[in-house]
């Protein structure tokens, strides 16, 4: 295993950034989130066992773009994310509409108003 990465990032810088990582052969691992002095998202990347973490901090919001169109099989991460944390991700291919989970509270990880 090599050593793990971690680059942090402006919400703004985040399809740019992405794209580089695509077009550097690089796989999307995981996307998470926490609610820790405002929404932070990780973005976990994999390429010859090297471990690239994408970091942003954000709040509910501002818009926040998906990376679907860039690696489709992210839609299932934001998602949850946009769901159970509020995180206003838009552009989401195929976006559920904060009906991916039967939950009974909007947002149950996100801002507590």
């Amino acid at each position: 295993m090599k050593e793990q990465i971690l680059k942090e990032i402006s919400p703004n810088d985040l399809l740019t950034e992405i794209m580089k990582i695509k077009n550097d052969g690089y796989r999307l691992v995981a996307i998470s989130c926490t609610n820790k002095n405002g929404m932070e998202l990780t973005y976990s990347f994999d390429k010859d066992y090297e471990l690239l973490n994408i970091r942003l901090i954000t709040d509910t919001e501002t818009e926040l773009p998906s990376i679907s169109i860039l690696y489709p099989y992210s839609f299932l991460y934001e998602n949850e994310i946009k769901e159970l944390f509020g995180v206003n991700i838009t552009g989401i291919i195929p976006d559920f509409n904060d009906n991916l989970y039967k939950i009974p509270v909007k947002t149950p990880f996100g801002v507590n108003e």
